[in-house]
């Protein structure tokens, strides 16, 4: 089994996933994923907890597709976070799930006040004959691939770069809810979201895959205040090209490929609506560009 919070699943967590799998087949026992629901930070410091990259649904959705056979989300809680390290192998790794092997990561850390390591890890399974991996980092572009790094490349707007460490694009999922309406008296209705609980891109137009009903469609999704109307909240509008259709009351999955721009006042709504063309056909064709790459999940 693994445990962690694959917030994200990037490609570091595809290669400890890649590693639990084989371990599993090597014992004939299923492979196992343990993660946590809040992010343990948002109990031990909640002021500087990050917001996630990921539900709790859509991460077992992608862990389940890189081919574990179960993931279990346990609650986070108080009482969880005061587990000392032993305590926390003693009760979960050993008595509820009887793991016969552990792959972890080489920052994994565990137990109360994050005191355990890798090398209190391999001590205990040593002294149980658990078989015990440790998988290094990836690293692209000179780094290690990390949730914290993918979070700063979407709280920048990078949704190309964040895209290129997961291991599926970034998605926003929301319920469509009313709007100003105004996109559709520009010619370019819009499905405004709502209720997202995970990190919203930097403001900018971006060229994205609306999926809906198990449908998919490309799209320009606009995020932040809408400057030319003198609007300040912030807002998440999709344009689902070629699609038409009441979407109000349903949830839209948005997964983000690439940025078009930034985002600007107009001078006038006819300078607006020249703009907003140009990102409808410049979002399509970065949808074409990368459809050969992108999954189902």
């Amino acid at each position: 089994m693994a445990v962690g919070n694959f917030d994200g699943v990037h490609l570091g967590h595809a290669a400890i996933v890649r590693r639990l799998c084989q371990a599993a087949a090597r014992h004939g026992v299923p492979a196992v994923v343990l993660t946590f629901d809040p992010h343990p930070a948002s109990i031990l410091r909640p002021e500087q907890a990050p917001l996630p990259l990921t539900t709790p649904a859509r991460r077992a959705d992608l862990l389940l597709a890189l081919g574990v056979d179960a993931v279990c989300v346990q609650p986070a809680d108080a009482a969880l976070m005061a587990l000392e390290a032993e305590a926390f192998y003693a009760d979960f790794l050993r008595g509820r799930f009887a793991a016969r092997a552990v792959v972890e990561g080489q920052d994994f850390r565990f137990g109360a006040r994050r005191r355990g390591d890798v090398s209190l890890l391999a001590g205990l399974c040593d002294r149980d004959a658990v078989d015990l991996e440790v998988v290094p980092p990836v690293i692209v572009a000179g780094e290690p691939v990390s949730s914290s790094r993918i979070r700063a490349l979407v709280a920048a707007g990078r949704l190309g770069e964040a895209r290129a460490l997961l291991t599926s694009p970034y998605r926003l999922s929301g319920e469509v809810v009313v709007g100003a309406r105004r996109g559709a008296t520009l010619g370019f209705p819009t499905a405004n979201l709502s209720r997202i609980a995970t990190l919203l891109p930097a403001g900018g137009v971006y060229a994205a895959l609306a999926r809906v009903d198990g449908a998919s469609f490309p799209a320009a999704v606009h995020v932040g205040p809408n400057a030319t109307f003198g609007e300040t909240s912030v807002s998440i509008e999709a344009h689902l090209i070629g699609f038409a259709g009441d979407l109000y009351g349903r949830v839209l999955d948005v997964d983000f490929l690439d940025r078009v721009r930034d985002t600007r006042r107009f001078a006038s709504v006819e300078d607006l609506k020249a703009q907003l063309a140009d990102d409808v056909a410049t979002a399509g064709r970065l949808v074409a560009a990368a459809s050969s790459s992108l999954g189902t999940t």
